[in-house]
């Protein structure tokens, strides 16, 4: 038994470490709405190109990204198709998705004069990169993350791919020498590896990485709207659980109708009891921009049948003039092909210098 309590205690250790590093800390994070951030910096952040995002993407990712153009004078996004072939891919739909996934960024407000916007696989140093920080990774390290976990139950241990691609994540992110990356909480996690081997790089073979911090999005999440003790998701086999920022606005209408509620008229916002009015009435608050108390205000004196048609409006609302703006760029696929040439030059600009160190320092050249 001792050795057991003996591991046991030291990873309580460590996690006590965690707590009160403030590198570490969950407090560290940047929530981008309470606080402001740096003039300097880098910030990273990629996609896949697993399809048009969905309103739960727009309003959990991309608006920040958005914002967050303004706020760092280096920012770069990705359209992460080399994590997208863990999963099969046909691959002249995934030549089709990439160039989707442009269309969308653009049209939600990405700007490629603000940021470098481009296709991870024409930057070959991400892959090389990946190599040699897969040589610096355990394999307990990987095996213990929760996305690992959860997908290798559903395809049966998955591939090698899937196993290491958190590796791959974090080669994304060093290779830029990035500062701040914008997270989800689910992918908090998955930082801290690239934090972990920054560290351990430098510790190696000498200073190079800054250990990136994450920024934390005040967003709520918004969940199924046929399930909503579950995530907004593409994969969902529901066509009404989903809304895409390309749906019409009489699929949108129809959507947000069959809505999954409750039998209570009342429009109230409680997410443990009522998750169904309460992913209704986030997302109304998103995207009329306005607070969750102002949404239930508006609401009152009416029963949530009536509700749901104001929440359309304010959806119909936002999404309109990106699908319309997705449409003109997808008949431009020559222009889509240029701008991520532009970005890919500009991105290895950035990416070869730091590959060319780690070179170096690792005993390459």
């Amino acid at each position: 038994m001792a050795l057991p309590m003996r591991a046991h205690l030291k990873q309580i250790f460590r996690f006590i470490q965690k707590l009160n590093s403030p590198k570490r800390s969950f407090c560290a994070a940047v929530c981008l709405e309470n606080k402001e951030l740096p003039g300097g910096g880098r910030v990273f952040s990629g996609i896949q190109p697993t399809g048009v995002p969905h309103l739960g993407n727009y309003l959990g990712a991309l608006e920040n990204w958005v914002a967050l153009q303004s706020r760092y004078p280096s920012v770069l996004y990705s359209i992460v198709d080399l994590h997208s072939i863990t999963q099969p891919q046909d691959p002249k739909r995934l030549r089709s998705n990439i160039l989707d996934m442009a269309a969308s960024l653009l049209a939600c407000g990405i700007d490629p004069e603000k940021a470098i916007l481009f296709q991870q696989s024409q930057v070959s140093e991400h892959a090389e990169l990946s190599w040699i920080l897969g040589c610096l990774t355990s394999m307990p390290r990987l095996r213990h993350l929760p996305q690992w976990k959860m997908k290798s139950k559903q395809k049966n241990e998955g591939s090698v791919g899937l196993y290491t691609y958190p590796v791959l994540q974090a080669a994304d992110i060093l290779l830029y020498k990035s500062t701040h990356v914008p997270v989800g909480e689910d992918q908090v996690q998955h930082l801290e590896l690239a934090q972990d081997l920054a560290r351990i790089f430098n510790n190696r073979y000498g200073d190079l990485f800054p250990e990136p911090q994450a920024l934390l999005s005040s967003t709520r999440k918004v969940k199924s709207l046929r399930d909503p003790s579950a995530k907004m998701s593409k994969s969902d086999p529901q066509a009404m659980a989903t809304i895409t920022i390309t749906d019409s606005p009489e699929d949108i209408a129809l959507k947000i109708r069959r809505a999954v509620t409750d039998f209570t008229s009342e429009v109230t916002y409680d997410p443990e009891t009522r998750p169904g009015v309460s992913n209704l009435v986030t997302v109304h608050a998103a995207m009329a921009t306005i607070s969750v108390e102002e949404a239930v205000s508006q609401a009152r004196g009416l029963d949530t049948g009536a509700y749901k048609n104001l929440v359309a409006e304010s959806v119909i609302q936002r999404l309109t003039p990106i699908r319309e703006e997705i449409e003109r760029l997808r008949a431009e696929p020559g222009h889509l092909e240029a701008l991520l040439a532009r970005g890919t030059r500009r991105a290895r600009e950035l990416a070869a210098p730091v590959l060319k160190e780690v070179r170096q320092k690792v005993g390459f050249s």
